[in-house]
């Protein structure tokens, strides 16, 4: 293992790790891990389960594992478990742990089968472990099961890429031997994010389940699909054997059996079995957090300066200094500006599945809705070719000509023109009123980061507003000292046109009318 501050480095990350969780954030730092990738009854729950030497993971059929588990096992003279969520309680009853997880995913999925990227975190001190966190993602599916969504299949690839891609985390891709391995979904989504096999660990599970006269041999001494840090074949309880209750201890000594008396792992027996993946596990996440150190303390001087010198212009703060009023304001409107074009452009946040909003709304008006009006336009043939033949005879007067007269064609033509004047106007009413929808949603968003606020009135129609698209601030800041620019002019935010609601163009405020347009 190496000297004492090489072993201690598991925990100081876990330090870590709790201490991001507690505050909700990851402090945009990727701290060495190892994610558990498989998929559905692959072996992945008895693989962890074997380490600790306890039943304690949910189980059952389809997808049992629906939100991200962080397993921190430490070396302890004592047996018991703890969770983050409820740290003041200590689990020395394995089967309240198994409730626990069941418990607290139910609570951020419901009961429905759907998955959620937010983890729980379980710490287990045991004499049976050595110091290994390991994040247990949920099994790859291909079908929905019960009410689950009919992309689960995609949304869980999702979740186990945003673990696997990171450069700092190590993956377990867990892989059953009764399956070709060109098939496993664990390492093809592993090769997807590390091509090279440098920071993969291949694990085969159900060696025993295995045709007779057939064995994974080649596999596990990687020369099938080769990874750096190659493969260790485990051999865990059936479900048999599970739903006996065999103690995992007796497992453990089956599984040492087997490998030693199979002729095809005989000779490699050693570096086979449960307690050798936990070993090399161990070395292995050391030497990786040992690797990437100089760049995790690189990070963290940097926002640890960041953050100090955030704290020293805090220092000398002062709530009627104009200067920090005048900076919180250019950051509101920057940030509005922000969100307004993410709306319009199509790339916001959050995403809206009920109904068309912004861009889409607006793309929809120009592609659908602008070319229906025009063709609802009446239009009768016979008459303009009667208006063209009059046109071009009234230009000509007694003469004959040879020739279509440009003011001839220019008359037909504004005409026409003039009949597309109202589908216009009919858009543009369309595309003004979603921009003002766009400018409430994003105003609200902003007043929800100042710490909230009364909600904004309804939008108004484009005729209060007096077809002037209001893309700056809509309502007044409760006493704020704020002044708005308006059709080229500044109007005091105690003036009748800013008062407490929208903004008026000059000329057209109607006390009346704003309280009809604002629902008083």
């Amino acid at each position: 293992m190496g000297n004492r501050g090489m072993e201690e480095l598991i925990p100081l990350v876990n330090k870590l790790q709790d201490a991001f969780s507690s505050i909700g954030q990851s402090c945009h730092l990727d701290l060495p891990q190892i994610a558990v990738v498989g998929g559905q009854s692959a072996g992945k729950s008895s693989v962890l389960e074997n380490f600790v030497g306890r039943d304690f993971l949910p189980r059952g059929s389809g997808i049992v594992t629906r939100r991200p588990l962080i397993l921190q096992l430490i070396f302890s003279k004592t047996e018991y478990a703890e969770f983050l969520h409820c740290k003041s309680k200590k689990f020395t009853d394995f089967d309240e742990v198994r409730q626990e997880i069941e418990a607290e995913t139910d609570r951020v999925t419901g009961t429905n089968k759907g998955i959620s990227p937010v983890p729980i975190n379980l710490r287990v001190y045991s004499p049976h472990v050595l110091n290994l966190t390991l994040i247990d993602l949920p099994g790859i599916t291909k079908v929905p099961v019960g009410d689950q969504p009919q992309d689960i299949e995609y949304q869980i690839k999702d979740m186990i890429l945003q673990f696997i891609s990171r450069e700092s985390s190590l993956i377990l891709a867990v892989t059953p031997a009764n399956m070709d391995l060109a098939n496993s979904d664990a390492l093809k989504m592993a090769k997807e994010v590390d091509p090279q096999g440098l920071r993969t660990i291949g694990v085969i599970t159900k060696l025993d389940l295995m045709d007779e006269g057939t064995d994974a041999r080649d596999v596990l001494e990687n020369k099938l699909l080769p990874l750096r840090r190659g493969y260790i074949g485990v051999v865990n309880r059936s479900q048999k054997d599970i739903d006996g209750k065999k103690d995992i201890r007796a497992a453990l000594a089956a599984e040492r059996k087997f490998f030693l008396s199979h002729p095809a792992y005989r000779h490699m027996a050693d570096r086979m079995g449960t307690p050798h993946l936990q070993k090399v596990l161990n070395q292995q996440l050391t030497n990786h957090i040992r690797e990437t150190l100089p760049s995790l303390r690189s990070k963290l001087q940097s926002q640890l300066l960041s953050l100090e010198k955030e704290v020293e212009e805090y220092k000398n703060f002062r709530p009627d200094d104009p200067t920090r009023k005048t900076k919180a304001l250019l950051q509101m409107v920057q940030q509005f500006g922000v969100d307004f074009e993410k709306r319009i452009e199509g790339s916001g946040d959050q995403v809206d599945t009920l109904e068309l909003s912004g861009g889409a709304r607006i793309n929809r008006i120009f592609h659908e809705r602008f070319p229906f009006e025009l063709v609802k336009m009446e239009f009768d043939e016979k008459d303009l070719r009667r208006e063209i033949s009059y046109a071009i005879k009234n230009i000509h007067g007694v003469r004959t000509g040879l020739f279509t007269p440009d003011l001839a064609f220019e008359a037909i033509v504004k005409k026409q023109v003039v009949k597309l004047k109202e589908p216009c106007l009919k858009c543009v009413d369309l595309v003004i009123q979603e921009l003002i929808n766009t400018v409430r949603q994003c105003t609200s968003k902003v007043l929800i980061r100042l710490g909230g606020g009364p909600p904004p009135p309804k939008p108004l129609s484009p005729t209060a507003w007096g077809w002037g698209i209001e893309v700056g601030w809509g309502w007044t800041y409760w006493g704020a000292p704020l002044r708005r620019r308006v059709w080229g002019s500044w109007w005091p935010v105690n003036s009748p046109g800013a008062s407490n609601g929208p903004l008026w163009p000059r000329g057209q405020w109607d006390p009346g009318l704003r309280r009809a347009e604002c629902g008083q």
